[in-house]
């Protein structure tokens, strides 16, 4: 088990370094690469920061504009990964995602409401990620109390309670944006998911989150491998069974709220890299965390970047990148399902 982790580990961090560099280096800025790297080298601390080989506003360009949203898709990549891995797990389905109990629909209702009404400077830049945040939360909040029945909460209460909150809040948001006038755009911007605008301090309030959540849920790796056989199974494996879904859920789901309330709604993160490093390690738990903080981080950070060149200078919502590279996936993954559930699909 260490071996495999220390193999596949080692080969996703290389991969996920490989792929920041070639983020770092490209851009619609038009900053030679000899510039980027020369600019990111003298930000070491023993360096004297390059203000008197490059102008500020390249400078700016490389390390307030592009380092700063390179690391940020790598953590909301994460964090949506590890919660798809987490509600995966306790769920006992392996096409759940992070959406699943209605937390992106709960954020979605308070960025909406604070656009709509024009409240999302009150507090400067954290007005939206702060109220989406509260709003998420009270979400899962809501979900909890409509399936939890004599202190028990059955998957498949659980399930259906989060997809009721999810249309309820869904059409609310819906309703808001029929509402708008000129702030239409922008409420379906924040729908569509980005990480433009978004500097040092949103990475400043993911990394938090995420070095909490991570080492909950690998903690819970090998009671989310029982789960697999069964939640009366567990039990007599020594698992907590209650607790143990009660940690997890909360956790997968302030990661989803955390990554939501910073880069707005970006589906498919969640189903798409968990499923995908199972077919590929196996189902272990015990290396599905690990790989899918990683993997997440990768995911997000290659679509960021198709979002940002594709059709550079203009800029494609990353939700539109994860949904168009997503929904296949996750047709194949029905598809696939269908064929190994009832043989030849002819």
């Amino acid at each position: 088990m260490k071996l495999k982790l220390f193999m596949y580990g080692g080969a996703a961090l290389l991969l996920l370094a490989a792929s920041i560099i070639i983020s770092l280096s490209i851009g619609s800025s038009g900053l030679p690469l000899s510039d980027v790297w020369g600019i990111l080298i003298h930000q070491l601390p023993w360096m004297d920061g390059g203000e008197g080989k490059w102008d500020p506003s390249s400078i700016a360009i490389v390390t307030e504009l592009r380092l700063s949203r390179v690391l940020l898709a790598v953590l909301v990549g994460a964090c949506l990964s590890l919660a798809g891995a987490g509600f995966q797990g306790v769920l006992r389905n392996p096409l759940a995602d992070p959406f699943t109990l209605g937390v992106a629909s709960g954020c979605s209702v308070g960025a909406a409401f604070l656009i709509l009404f024009g409240f999302q400077t009150v507090i400067g830049i954290w007005s939206v990620p702060v109220v989406a945040f509260v709003t998420g939360i009270g979400a899962l909040v809501i979900v909890f109390a409509l399936a939890r029945a004599r202190g028990v909460m059955n998957i498949e209460t659980l399930i259906l309670s989060g997809v009721i909150v999810q249309a309820f809040l869904g059409a609310f948001v819906t309703f808001m944006v029929s509402l708008s006038q000129g702030v239409v755009n922008e409420i379906m911007f924040w729908l569509l998911g980005s990480l433009s605008a978004r500097g040092w301090d949103h990475a400043g309030v993911v990394l938090p989150f995420l070095l909490v959540g991570f080492p909950i849920l690998l903690r819970y790796a090998q009671p989310l491998n029982l789960f697999v056989f069964g939640e009366r199974h567990a039990a007599h494996m020594g698992i907590h069974v209650e607790r143990t879904k009660l940690i997890v859920l909360i956790t997968a789901t302030l990661l989803t709220a955390v990554a939501v309330s910073i880069s707005g709604v970006v589906g498919f993160v969640g189903l798409v890299v968990p499923h995908m490093l199972r077919l590929m390690v196996g189902p272990d738990y015990r290396l599905l965390i690990p790989l899918s903080a990683i993997g997440g981080g990768i995911y997000l950070l290659w679509a960021d970047t198709l979002a940002r060149m594709a059709l550079s200078p203009k800029e494609i919502s990353l939700g539109v990148i994860t949904a168009l590279i997503g929904a296949p996936f996750f047709a194949y993954l029905l598809y696939r399902r269908k064929v190994l559930q009832g043989g030849s699909p002819s």
